[in-house]
């Protein structure tokens, strides 16, 4: 009776491990009049974390940058980049206005964007008044470490 519980034990962690490996949360399995259900405790955690965006402002020495990072129109356009990488959002939910649009006027503390990294939506804020010049990514594209979200033409 020992050995054909410890071969039930062995395929109950055998279970969690599978459980853990495809981050499911919940399984249940049936085999005739036998049936399990196994159930994970799942981490409260934020939903949403507020990250300031810092402004960047290309230097001087960035004139053998190419040309795709330059501002070519008006030399005034300060940056907005990615304080992390992920996945570029511009709007709340699929079905909502964007946060900005070109013309659209921010101060500090305006959400411009959600940046989703490791399953957490985090909202990227402005940290300077202006007008946004051009938004520099499209929904749901991949975003790098301190890539251009937006030109913003300040105050």
């Amino acid at each position: 009776m020992s050995e054909m519980k410890d071969k039930d034990l062995a395929k109950v962690k055998e279970l969690i491990e599978i459980m853990k490996e495809n981050d499911l949360v919940e399984i249940e399995i049936a085999d005739g009049d036998k049936k399990i259900h196994l159930k994970r405790p799942q981490p409260q955690m934020q939903a949403v974390q507020q990250i300031p965006m810092a402004q960047a402002v290309i230097p001087a020495a960035a004139a053998d940058a190419p040309a795709a990072v330059a501002p070519t129109e008006d030399s005034n356009l300060k940056y907005i980049t990615s304080p992390m990488v992920g996945t570029f959002y511009g709007s709340p939910s699929p079905d909502s206005e964007s946060f900005v649009t070109v013309g659209s006027r921010v101060n500090e503390g305006t959400v411009i964007c959600i940046i989703e990294a490791m399953k957490v939506m985090n909202e990227i804020k402005a940290e300077m008044s202006g007008t946004i010049a051009e938004v520099m990514c499209q929904p749901g594209q991949a975003i790098e470490f301190d890539e251009v979200l937006f030109k913003v033409k300040p105050d």
